[in-house]
């Protein structure tokens, strides 16, 4: 009896062993690959449950998610001559469980030397700032480079490679500060003159304007008056017109001309006579009146006179002294 119930735990025992092995389960990320005696089985068991031979066959199970791969930093130097420190991330997946099973030991370390190989090799083709600057480009370059001999013979592809940081030397990055602070300054200085230039062109319009219409300049200077005047300031300066500049040099005598005689002094003539007309105006009354002879014109007297008259005329201070002498007297012989 005893023989029996030990017979019959062990059979127990080899159907729990025996559907251990033959029932698999693979999820719904994976595949599955069953080795037969040491063999492949072409045919891949997707997700589920699954019943295999208990006796030589074996099942291997595939992840196909994808799988971020961090490259570790690699230096290098670039084609111009420049030392570089970049890391990378790569993409990739499995697209044939079969290939990345059998034709490559460890699929994920393979992968992984691949990339670093490969960024090394992107680094001394690229220059440093195609490693700056142009970072799509690289990927890609990158990309092909890992994926091409992943692909094919291990079944892996390579979905996306991204760079992470790119390292440079402590004096470069001093370098290129200065360099993008003195593009900075160009483009600052560029605008400040385009704008100098741009506000003259204004300015010159505005004073065309004004030129035309004087009116427009005395609103202007209004206006900034009580634009300085809403500051609340405790001194107001007051700019001189141009205009009123102009009236007072026009009204300076000019330095080559001489300057105007000074206008003669009121000597009372009018009030005089006017005195004299209220006193004596009976008197005057009775007085005859005496007609005045009409003088001739300076020309008519200087034809009327002979060359007599103008000798006498000449001689007329020398006989002051001596004995008066006309002048039809002749001297003695």
């Amino acid at each position: 009896m005893g023989a029996v119930v030990a017979v019959i735990v062990v059979l127990v025992i080899l159907a729990i062993v025996a559907a251990a092995r033959s029932l698999k389960v693979v999820q719904q990320y994976e595949k599955g690959i069953i080795y037969r005696f040491g063999q492949v089985l072409p045919e891949i068991r997707g997700p589920g449950l699954h019943v295999i031979r208990p006796i030589g066959d074996r099942m291997a199970k595939v992840n196909m998610q994808i799988v971020a791969m961090a490259v570790p930093a690699q230096e290098g130097i670039t084609r111009d001559n420049v030392t570089v420190r970049v890391d990378a991330v790569v993409y990739f997946r499995v697209v044939d469980p079969i290939k990345a099973t059998v034709n490559v030991q460890n699929y994920m370390f393979a992968v992984s030397q691949q990339a670093q190989t490969s960024l090394r090799s992107i680094i001394g083709q690229s220059e440093m700032d195609q490693l700056l600057a142009e970072r799509e480009t690289v990927n890609r370059e990158l990309r092909r480079i890992i994926d091409e001999p992943t692909e094919g013979p291990w079944g892996v592809r390579v979905e996306r490679v991204e760079i992470k940081d790119v390292s440079l030397p402590e004096q470069m990055k001093r370098s290129m500060s200065r360099q993008a602070e003195a593009e900075r300054e160009r483009r600052a200085r560029i605008i400040t003159a385009d704008g100098e230039y741009q506000a003259s062109k204004r300015l010159a319009a505005a004073a065309n304007v004004m030129a035309r219409d004087p009116a427009a300049l005395q609103l202007r200077l209004l206006q900034t008056v009580v634009e300085v005047a809403s500051e609340r300031n405790s001194t107001l300066v007051m700019p001189v017109p141009v205009e009123l500049l102009r009236f007072f040099e026009k009204m300076a005598p000019s330095p080559n001309t001489p300057p105007a005689a000074p206008p003669p002094l009121d000597t009372g003539d009018a009030e005089v006579a006017e005195a004299e007309a209220e006193i004596g105006s009976p008197l005057a009354a009775q007085l005859p009146e005496a007609s005045m002879p009409e003088l001739s014109a300076p020309e008519e007297l200087a034809e009327a006179a002979g060359p007599e008259e103008i000798v006498a005329s000449d001689t007329a201070p020398a006989a002051a002294n001596g004995p008066r002498r006309t002048a039809r007297e002749k001297p003695d012989s």
